[in-house]
């Protein structure tokens, strides 16, 4: 179910002859609490010098740029003499690991030699200056990075790692996010807590595509972490995003990424513990490599019981509501297959049915379709894979609106009426 051309049509795609607007509010952002100048004299492509070498960066430089095309793109010319370092990196790492968290106890046992390679890892200036604009301008998004370097190499060490492994998967985590600068930030806000709309979602499905020609044409980081930070949304089973790959498609840093990435959503809101992040890598079968994701459910099995918030009554009830959810959207999309009036909307059609077969695929594996009482411990377990394949239903929604793209108005109606059938709420 490869469906790239689509996935990315779309979407703005990223330019680097011209200074990105939401790439450059964020720079100017940062420069308030930062100092932010340029490296070298900016000139636009017909040789108009627009800015000179050592001035900070100010509004006065975002009114130049406007509609210009450069002749070296701007994140090359620009740098922040007090920025992120390899130090500064370190520490707020240190940092995260001395919390009592449920991401610490992933962390602290190779607390020691993570903090050895972070101490000296290379920090491209194009990098340095996105990392350094990411910390003032998003700090939350900041953290994630941290944080995801520090998982991603906290599971390569976990498999007895080499050195340059290691430094491969560290960057990889620290950098794999870069490309959200290029969009709204609202758009990166919304997917932390879940809500993305299909709009949003339209924008934000580009953000690994455009990371990984951040890290391919401005800097000099081998070609591996370009290609992981591509795919670090991809699943396996060719239900994730840009480009719907699968299987062998997705290389082996780009798989760990993957479940790096997926964790910590689990984990984001700060009190979810361990096992959450093991249900929601396995609750679909064939979604992610089963070699990492295995990490992470051992450590989670030896954490202590978390406790339901509901009671099984309304457990039952919210699966009923769940199961009828899905069937009623799996007949609409029959139902709708043979009304189609365009070769689009048969394609979002034919997206939805693998998306909710597979859905359906993890009902059945997780036994739920037969759930009856169960003791706390299984009830938070329950709840827990009801509140993830529940996510997964609306997300459904937004990729297939995605995949269909412009239809017509007749089109446009029948696409709606199956949307309502998946957006059944939290």
């Amino acid at each position: 179910m490869n469906t790239s051309a689509n996935s990315l049509a779309a979407a703005p795609a990223a330019d680097f002859s011209s200074a990105n607007p939401h790439a450059l509010a964020s720079i100017l952002e940062a420069s308030q609490t930062r100092h932010i100048i340029a490296a070298r004299d900016i000139f636009d492509i017909a040789g108009t010098k627009l800015w000179a070498r050592d001035l900070p960066v100010s509004q006065a430089l975002q009114r130049k740029l406007l509609d210009r095309k450069l002749r070296e793109p701007l994140e090359t010319c620009l740098m922040a003499d007090d920025g992120v370092t390899a130090e500064s990196l370190l520490e707020v790492a240190q940092a995260v690991f001395r919390l009592d968290s449920p991401l610490a106890c992933l962390l602290k046992p190779h607390a020691d030699a993570l903090s050895a390679e972070i101490s000296k890892l290379p920090i491209h200036p194009v990098a340095q200056l996105l990392l350094s604009t990411t910390q003032s301008a998003r700090p939350a998004a900041f953290l994630h990075a941290v944080q995801a370097m520090c998982l991603n190499g906290a599971l390569i060490l976990a498999q007895g790692a080499r050195p340059a492994e290691l430094r491969t998967a560290l960057l990889c985590g620290l950098l794999h996010d870069l490309g959200e600068m290029y969009i709204a930030p609202a758009y990166g806000e919304a997917e932390a807590d879940r809500t993305l709309d299909v709009i949003s979602y339209q924008q934000l499905v580009v953000h690994p595509h455009v990371g990984r020609l951040l890290i391919t044409q401005l800097t000099d980081y081998p070609s591996v972490i370009a290609r992981a930070i591509g795919e670090h949304h991809e699943r396996l089973d060719g239900s994730g995003y840009p480009h719907c790959l699968q299987g062998d498609e997705v290389s082996a840093h780009g798989r760990l990424l993957a479940v790096t990435e997926t964790t910590l959503a689990a984990l984001a809101d700060g009190t979810a513990p361990l096992s959450r992040a093991s249900i929601a890598l396995r609750v679909i079968p064939g979604e992610y490599d089963l070699h990492w994701m295995g990490l992470i459910s051992n450590i989670a099995s030896a954490q202590p019981s978390a406790v339901a918030l509901q009671p099984a009554e309304a457990l039952r009830l919210r699966l009923t509501a769940l199961d009828t959810a899905m069937r009623a959207a799996q007949a609409a999309t029959e139902s709708l297959t043979s009304e189609a009036a365009t070769p689009s909307l048969k394609q979002a059609l034919a997206l939805t049915d693998y998306l909710l077969t597979r859905l359906h695929s993890g009902l059945v594996t997780s036994g739920l379709w037969s759930f009856a009482d169960v003791t706390p411990q299984d009830a938070a377990e329950v709840e827990a894979i009801e509140g993830e394949l529940r996510f997964r239903l609306r997300r459904i929604e937004r990729a297939v609106r995605l995949r269909a793209g412009t239809l017509t108005d007749e089109d446009t109606a029948r696409l709606d009426r199956l949307c309502r059938l998946l957006d059944i709420g939290r």
